[in-house]
């Protein structure tokens, strides 16, 4: 078995340029501590892509391991589409070094004889999505490493429908991905095979984005005060000209955030699940007296909502909340349009609050429940082509309206967020009234998330003895209820703990493990796709008789999860 040692050696090869062996050769010079972490493993190539910290090592996103996904995914495509010509696009977000690694893949895909559609510059990872099915492309990639700090980046891939990788194509591409040596990479670039693009695309995305989150009953969108900001990132590019499209002219950008920039310079993490991450904005907006907050992260496919609560103050709603309040709206636009009929769906996720599954069921509205992730959602669509899909989403702030993207969409959904607050103001009421009323009638539901970082090769330990615990002794109570159901999406099995039958789940499996107690409280645990960390996942609820009461019961519900979070010693 080659030590860290010798699989360092292996890139001071003719295989890797010169300035990728003087970085390993420094690095075993310095008898540095790093060179552990950069070849303890290889950066993997999983069932969407791949993401981690930038350098030269195999557990680095680097030329050379983004390269070998790259000709993976052209084997795949050469051995297994049957076309004269197979096509890929190509977006890449502000992060450092994007601009330069998408052109790496691009040369890779064209060395193989694939036509690929090179973005000009930065663009969404929705407008991706979008692209894939609009130039009739056979996949997609984007080079984003998300909301992850600034020495990070990465490489998701898109299949035809413009959802991300699912099976049986993820595996297949895995595997083409796993059998090659860095050797096998051709980065010799055929020119003519590559087509830069921009505008053309960007005009037909954004008329799509108006198209599919404009509410018909608004009468005047003047009247809605907005911030937005872009967190440096991509939405710069196209959330502005949605919202002018649609007819908002009062909008005010964080200027101080408008620059992309990949060293994110104004904020700790550009990432709008963080109350930190959108103070500017909320700042801003308290200034001159905006209704709505509206921040996106880098690659633009989720967005933090922050409205006005009923004491006037600035509130960040969390992703439970938003996706909740953007289904009821979407729910109540197809209803009084007549299109309700039996044949829609809603989209969810098993970590995300079940308050939308009872908000659809009022509509008679079937909601389909995935795995985390919206490769599972666009999955969901391709499955159910025969119906309608109306709207999806995830607690990690998240969502999707339509089918014209196939992925979670900051662009559309900053426009629908705006549509509602709009109305809700037009109609004497407010986002969080919205809200509220939506809790009076199937019941206050409060969520709330921790994750804890277990970096490196370790971390990597704990966190897997972690999850162990929890699978091999369940909990058998929580803040005094019973537990009922714990649903191991590992073994496929839910259990009764009070009967001990068993159920099959039939979801792909997953390492997650899903608490369900007999008064509704939910805690659900799983480690982190794209980050060294595992997540805790808490819900909880109680009836709520009066919106003049909401205030009591949410600390009510806030006290309830933290004894919980004091009782599992998080």
């Amino acid at each position: 078995m080659d030590t860290i040692l010798d699989k360092a050696k292996s890139w001071l090869s003719d295989t890797f340029d010169t300035e990728t062996q003087n970085e390993i050769q420094q690095l075993i010079n310095d008898n540095s501590d790093d060179l552990t972490d950069r070849f303890y493993k290889d950066l993997a190539f999983g069932t969407g892509g791949m993401r981690g910290v930038m350098g030269a090592g195999t557990n680095r996103v680097n030329k050379y391991t983004l390269g070998k996904a790259t000709q993976g995914l052209a084997n795949y495509l050469n051995k297994n589409v049957t076309k004269s010509q197979l096509k890929v696009a190509i977006a890449f977000d502000c992060r450092h070094n994007s601009k330069e690694f998408s052109k790496i893949v691009a040369d890779v895909l064209s060395a193989n004889n694939i036509k690929v559609f090179l973005f000009d510059d930065l663009r969404s990872t929705p407008e991706l999505s979008f692209a894939v099915r609009h130039l009739d492309c056979d996949a997609g990639i984007v080079l984003t490493a998300s909301h992850n700090p600034p020495e990070y980046n990465g490489y998701k891939v898109y299949w035809s429908d413009g959802g991300q990788i699912v099976p049986p194509q993820d595996g297949g591409i895995i595997a083409e991905v796993n059998a090659l040596d860095f050797s096998e990479i051709n980065f010799k670039a055929n020119e003519h095979l590559i087509e830069v693009i921009g505008k053309e695309v960007d005009d037909v995305f954004v008329k799509g984005a108006v198209e599919n989150g404009k509410l018909p009953e608004l009468k005047s969108r003047k009247d809605l005060k907005i911030v937005f900001t872009s967190l440096h990132g991509t939405s710069i590019m196209s959330v502005p000209d949605t919202l002018r499209e649609a007819g908002y002219t009062d909008v005010h950008i964080v200027e101080e955030q408008r620059e992309p920039n990949g060293d994110f310079p104004t904020v700790k993490s550009p990432n709008p699940e963080e109350p930190a991450a959108l103070k500017m904005a909320t700042d801003l907006a308290d200034k001159i007296g905006a209704d709505i907050v509206i921040g996106t992260d880098p690659d633009c496919d989720r967005l933090g909502v922050a409205i006005r609560d009923d004491k006037g103050n600035m509130k960040l709603m969390n992703g439970n909340q938003s996706m909740v309040v953007m289904t009821d709206f979407l729910l109540q636009k197809w209803n009084k349009e007549g299109k309700l009929n039996g044949n829609q769906f809603i989209g969810s996720t098993i970590v995300s609050t079940e308050l939308v599954n009872k908000v659809a069921a009022e509509y008679n509205v079937s909601t389909k429940v995935s795995l985390t992730g919206f490769k599972w959602i666009a999955k969901m669509i391709r499955d159910h082509d025969t119906m309608d899909f109306i709207g999806g989403g995830e607690e990690s702030f998240g969502y999707m309206i339509g089918d014209f993207v196939r992925d979670k969409d900051a662009v559309t959904a900053t426009l629908l967020a705006c549509e509602v607050a709009a109305l809700a103001k037009q109609n004497g009421s407010s986002f969080y009234n919205e809200l509220l009323n939506i809790y009076t009638k199937h019941n206050y539901y409060k969520e709330h998330l921790i994750s804890i970082v277990k970096k490196g090769m370790d971390g990597a330990v704990q966190i897997q003895k972690m999850l162990s615990d929890f699978r091999e002794e369940p909990l058998q109570k929580i803040d005094g209820e019973r537990v009922v159901y714990v649903n191991d999406y590992q073994s496929s099995i839910q259990k009764n703990l009070i009967t001990g039958e068993e159920n099959c789940i039939d979801l792909p499996k997953s390492n997650v493990l899903i608490y369900h107690t007999e008064k509704g409280t939910r805690i659900a645990v799983r480690p982190s796709g794209t980050e060294p960390k595992i997540k805790f996942y808490f819900s909880v609820n109680t009836s709520l008789d009066s919106v003049k009461n909401a205030d009591k019961i949410e600390d009510q519900l806030d006290t309830k999860i933290q004894r919980i979070i004091n009782e599992l010693n998080l």
